[in-house]
């Protein structure tokens, strides 16, 4: 018989090994921007490229990203759990040959009606676009629509392994990406300019797929040439995506007017939210994502066969998990933006001003770090239990908030003084906030119960040693001003997480004893 404690361990090595592999995505994308920007500058064909790799990853987005995998996973791990293995088989054809119609039709239209999308679609975002700039961007969205397709069927994939337990080499697919994109910029004819890129992501969305095919392969499942339009389970996927595209529009929709907004301000404030809150995704990818992506097919098994006190178990002990590193995460974050800013950034055009006003939002959007990550998490357990609608529904209505919020705040901040575009980030952080406690709320009522006290002591234990921790970080900062900004940073993430982890040790928290044991074992 397992032991009650398995499916929480089995959660924290899968993560373990997410975010192994999620930090190696992002230092290799972080090489790949690098080597991007040092190619082609800040130039109007990189706006270009810019322009038309955000119309392929809407489209994406709204037909299949994180739409399909919250639909296709649990229905999918459902079949598996109640050993329905050639119907869960059937599913994934099902599910892999209509995406491939849809999405190969959808890049076929959007590539016919290319000029249109550009002139009518972008001006929003790029109202100055000129004539060779709108040609330009028209000719490179023609190369890159083959990725949408391709992400497509690779994100299927991704799940078909994922619910099998296989989590490192689909973590490791937006590396290969970032390989494609370096490729095209190193090895294909300069003399294409910059076309060499957008081939570089279509030949990157090849080796996302491409690596994830072997070990599909060793599961010897079988392909069945059907769309399944009568299969409960297809028409299942297809109820739970409905709300998922739902709201993915609504992001999207935010996103666009947030950065209305920024450009309606002092110049740079867009470029500096939009950097911000891209410092504070990595951690958020490395610790809430990672474990969300391992979680949920154990979430979903547990739910297919109605085992909610396991499930209650296992979502207990992934938040406690998250808030564990979350707010360490966003304590550093906070207390050594401006070094961590300078030594990644402030160089040739990027100045000490441009560091200003970007740790002037990240102050703001790291303190939401802990909330984002909880709502990466609960969410999932909603989409195990085959309810879409309800993270949807409240996820939608934390937006509408958001920017009624970053009218107020950016207004308040200008008028105390204070620059207007960190009122973007706070209103991004309560809103996250509010929607963190609705979403918390409304799953303790459906598992009748979370175990609070549980997370709760976790929870004060870890809020004490991040105090400490943010003692020492202080008094760091304060004697180590003449040192290399890369020695201040990396110092103070080494001395931090030092002192908090030994903190932990002290107060006795049961998961840092877990987390010093596999950190051990990883060494040996």
């Amino acid at each position: 018989m397992q032991s009650p404690s398995t499916p929480g361990r089995q959660i924290a090595r899968a993560a373990g090994t997410v975010a192994a592999a999620m930090i190696l995505s992002q230092v290799i994308g972080l090489l790949r921007g690098i080597l991007v920007y040092q190619t082609f500058g800040t130039t109007a064909s990189l706006d270009s490229f810019n322009a038309a790799n955000r119309v392929t990853e809407v489209l994406f987005n709204l037909i299949a990203g994180g739409a399909l995998g919250s639909a296709f996973i649990p229905t999918f791990t459902g079949l598996l759990a109640h050993e329905k293995r050639k119907s869960a088989w059937k599913l994934a054809s099902s599910v892999a040959n209509l995406l491939l119609i849809t999405l190969t039709l959808i890049s076929a239209l959007a590539a016919v009606f290319a000029p249109v999308i550009v002139r009518h679609g972008l001006f929003v975002l790029a109202p100055d676009l000129s004539a060779g700039q709108e040609a330009l961007t028209i000719q490179l969205l023609r190369i890159m629509l083959p990725t949408v397709v391709l992400f497509g069927i690779s994100g299927l994939v991704m799940g078909v392994l994922n619910a099998h337990q296989i989590f490192w080499i689909p973590a490791l697919a937006p590396a290969m990406y970032s390989i494609g994109i370096i490729i095209g910029v190193l090895v294909l004819p300069a003399s294409w300019g910059i076309n060499r890129l957008a081939w570089g992501t279509v030949i990157g969305a090849g080796l996302h797929m491409a690596v994830q095919l072997p070990r599909l392969a060793r599961l010897h499942g079988s392909y069945t040439r059907t769309l399944g339009l009568k299969m409960a389970e297809v028409r299942e996927v297809a109820r739970l995506m409905g709300p998922r595209i739902f709201g993915v529009a609504i992001v999207q929709i935010n996103f666009i007017v947030n950065t209305i907004i920024a450009l309606s301000l002092p110049e740079g404030s867009a470029s500096a939210i939009s950097l911000a809150f891209a410092l504070m995704l990595m951690p958020q990818a490395a610790i809430a994502q990672s474990l969300a992506i391992a979680a949920m097919p154990t979430f979903s098994a547990q739910a297919a066969l109605g085992k909610l006190d396991e499930l209650r178990s296992s979502l207990a002990g992934a938040l406690r998990g998250a808030l564990l590193l979350a707010l360490p995460a966003a304590v550093g974050l906070i207390l050594l933006r401006e070094p961590l800013i300078q030594f990644l950034y402030e160089r040739g055009e990027f100045t000490s001003r441009s560091t200003e006003m970007v740790a002037w939002a990240l102050l703001w959007y790291a303190a939401g770090l802990p909330a984002h990550s909880v709502v990466e998490i609960v969410s999932r357990a909603f989409y195990a239990l085959h309810n879409t609608r309800t993270p949807v529904l409240i996820g939608a209505a934390a937006m509408s908030l958001n920017l009624a919020f970053s009218f107020l705040f950016s207004a308040w901040f200008e008028r105390i003084g204070w620059m207007p575009h960190g009122g973007l980030a706070l209103a991004n952080v309560l809103a996250t906030t509010l929607e963190m406690l609705i979403l918390l709320l409304l799953m303790r009522r459906r598992l009748n119960g979370l175990e609070t006290r549980l997370i709760g002591g976790s929870m004060l234990r870890s809020c004490l040693s991040a105090g400490g921790m943010a003692a020492m970080l202080v008094i760091w900062l304060r004697y180590t001003p003449a040192l290399p900004t890369w020695l201040t940073a990396l110092g103070g993430i080494a001395i931090g997480g030092f002192v908090y982890i030994l903190l932990l040790l002290l107060l006795r928290e049961p998961q840092a004893g877990r987390l010093a044991s596999a950190i051990r074992r990883r060494i040996s």
